[in-house]
């Protein structure tokens, strides 16, 4: 991990859908800004299997993915915690984030892919938006020519 990586972790319920959806959104798209983990308030006992169809649509192979206990998670150190869950968290020493994202669980396949389509664009605004915090700002400096 680099000094400019921050440590993420994504929470819904069962850490079956949304959760897994965001960790590997953000694993693909953002390993250069962060390192993601997930976790559940409930942990489901397995990764549900529309939700494996779906990150398989995206290349995103989350078939090796398990749901995972926030008690146990919240021992390691984040920066900050996505919270999809739509409930309030635990205690914790992270800065919290709230992103209300529907739960797919029960719903059909399409609406499955809806929401992760949902979480897939608040991702990238989150990726974007940590790029932009450790990109230094090149406007107005130097000769107008770009550094690379």
């Amino acid at each position: 991990m680099s000094a400019r990586q921050r440590r993420a972790l994504f929470v819904c319920v069962g850490n079956a859908c949304r959760s897994q959806m965001a960790e590997a959104f953000a694993r693909a798209y953002g390993a250069d800004v962060m390192t993601p983990a997930s976790a559940g308030l409930r942990p489901a006992s397995q990764v549900m299997p529309d939700t494996i169809r779906a990150m398989l649509e995206k290349n995103l192979d989350v078939r090796d993915h398990f749901p995972k206990d926030l008690r146990h998670m919240m021992r390691l150190h984040f920066d900050f915690v996505v919270n999809l869950s739509g409930l309030p968290l635990p205690d914790c020493d992270a800065p919290i984030r709230e992103w209300a994202v529907p739960d797919p669980v029960a719903m059909s396949y399409e609406d499955h892919c809806a929401v992760r389509d949902h979480i897939e664009q608040l991702v990238m605004d989150l990726i974007l938006e940590l790029r932009r915090e450790i990109k230094p700002n090149l406007r107005g400096q130097g000769s107008g020519r770009l550094k690379l």
